[in-house]
């Protein structure tokens, strides 16, 4: 064929060479325990103007989730495309799996360079060998770098720009913008002055998050890749107040997704599909031409961002373990399965307390000086808080705080048997054994691990110590 058809033979080179080149790059820029409905993009208080730009550059998602409320887990997640318990990340300052590979080993094998600047969270480095830059947020010079060499290279790019915004402490941004006393405060909050400034100053460092998201866009819209990327901004699991982040309620769970794809995705589109962290990595994949590995529990919802599908699962699935984090209780597993409209909660020791760092924090001891003083509201947050029945149901659409349950209501029981049902299986395939996968939590984390070797009152002290 060689000899005979050389013309057949170029023409054939031609069509494979533009296959690398037409690989997009990739950039992911993720919050740090962010509220998603706090943005104003998705209709809060906090001022976002770079990402309302970008939300009318491409498709915003109203119903985006994630597998736990906490930082590393759900990091691991979103880098692997596995649920936290198959990858062995599911308590928090945990590690993975010496077998789980992350999206950093696909991509490289498919010609990406990969890079993660600023917070990282993830174990062990040998499952994410990424490059590595920044130190408590993501570095923007880091970035121009890499611009610049994909440029020169001609190599397609993945680029994580991992905020520490809007974690504790708040002391970046403007509160001065958000005047306490104006502030309209979320229905499960105690209005008291401590809380009204500390949501003033978590707002501003939200408005600060979306300064670096500009700083990140500028540099990209300014080169030569623009419209050769595909970005995404996730805001992380809720924020650090109760009901939020350490939850699984839908505040705690849910997160902002926005994904801007020239000449993919329609500029100015929302999407209220069900999507997952655990979908990123597929997604990714998919739009980088990698076949999606068998392991993975994600699935691709490139469809969606083309505009192809308007819907994707009809579950996502959550958990929290509160064994080994600051202040957490000894143990208090969570396991919560949703569908478009109900999510279904499992707690396994509804008769422990439910502790965090959030009930440590001197805003929630205000809280509690005012349900001793007979504030009614303040009373039934903090008890509701901290005491859990063993199964709750909410109707997310009706009630998106989750604070009425109808796990005991007879109208609800036909939703109340399938999400249960859907639970147990999730949990079998994930082999989450419940409680059992509760009391190895310490296992799964380094230096825990360690300390719960050394005897049952070593173990108490690792659960308490850990910071979160």
């Amino acid at each position: 064929m060689t000899m005979k058809h050389p013309l057949l033979i170029l023409c054939l080179l031609a069509l494979c060479l533009p296959l690398t080149a037409a690989q997009p790059n990739l950039l992911l820029i993720i919050a740090d325990d962010c509220t998603y409905r706090d943005m104003e993009v998705y209709g809060g208080q906090a001022r976002t103007p770079h990402l309302m730009r970008l939300a009318g550059e491409g498709m915003k998602f109203t119903r985006c989730f994630q597998a736990a409320p906490m930082c590393s887990p759900t990091r691991h997640c979103l880098y692997t495309g596995l649920y936290p318990v198959k990858s062995g990340a599911y308590p928090n300052h945990t590690m993975a799996y010496d077998w789980v590979k992350s999206i950093a080993h696909y991509l490289q094998a498919a010609g990406y360079t990969t890079h993660l600047s600023g917070k990282t969270h993830i174990n062990p480095k040998s499952v994410f060998p990424f490059d590595y830059s920044g130190t408590e947020n993501p570095d923007p010079a880091a970035f121009a770098e890499v611009l610049k060499s994909s440029t020169a290279s001609g190599k397609p790019f993945l680029f994580i720009a991992a905020s520490h915004e809007p974690h504790t402490p708040w002391n970046q941004g403007d509160p001065s913008q958000y005047p306490p006393a104006s502030l309209k405060l979320p229905p499960v909050l105690v209005d008291a002055p401590d809380t009204r400034e500390g949501f003033s100053k978590y707002l501003a460092e939200i408005t600060f998050f979306d300064s670096q998201v500009g700083d990140f866009l500028g540099l990209l819209d300014q080169s030569a890749h623009r419209d050769h990327t595909l970005v995404m901004v996730l805001s992380e699991q809720g924020n650090s107040f109760p009901f939020a982040k350490w939850t699984c309620y839908d505040v705690g769970l849910a997160s902002a997704c926005i994904a801007r794809w020239p000449g993919q995705t329609k500029p100015g589109s929302v999407s209220d599909a069900l999507i997952e962290y655990v979908d990123v990595v597929p997604t990714f994949l998919e739009a980088a031409g990698v076949e999606r590995p068998g392991v993975l529990d994600g699935r691709s919802f490139v469809p969606v961002l083309k505009g192809g599908a308007t819907t994707h699962k009809t579950h996502v699935f959550g958990l929290q373990t509160t064994r080994g984090i600051h202040h957490g209780s000894e143990y208090f597993g969570i396991r919560s399965v949703r569908d478009a409209r109900y999510r279904y909660i499992r707690n396994f020791t509804p008769e422990i307390t439910f502790e965090n760092a959030a009930t440590h924090d001197p805003t929630f001891q205000t809280w509690i000086q005012m349900a001793a003083k007979a504030d009614e509201n303040a009373k039934r947050l903090v008890h509701d808080y901290q005491h859990r029945p063993g199964e709750e149901l909410y109707d997310c659409e009706r009630d998106p705080w989750n604070r009425q349950n109808l796990a005991n209501d007879p109208k609800h029981a036909a939703p109340l048997a399938a999400l249960r049902i859907q639970l147990d299986s999730w949990m079998r395939q994930q082999g989450d054994e419940g409680q059992a996968t509760e009391l190895k939590a310490l296992t799964r984390m380094p230096k825990a691990a360690k300390t719960d070797a050394e005897g049952p009152k070593k173990k108490k002290k690792a659960g308490k110590k850990a910071k979160e």
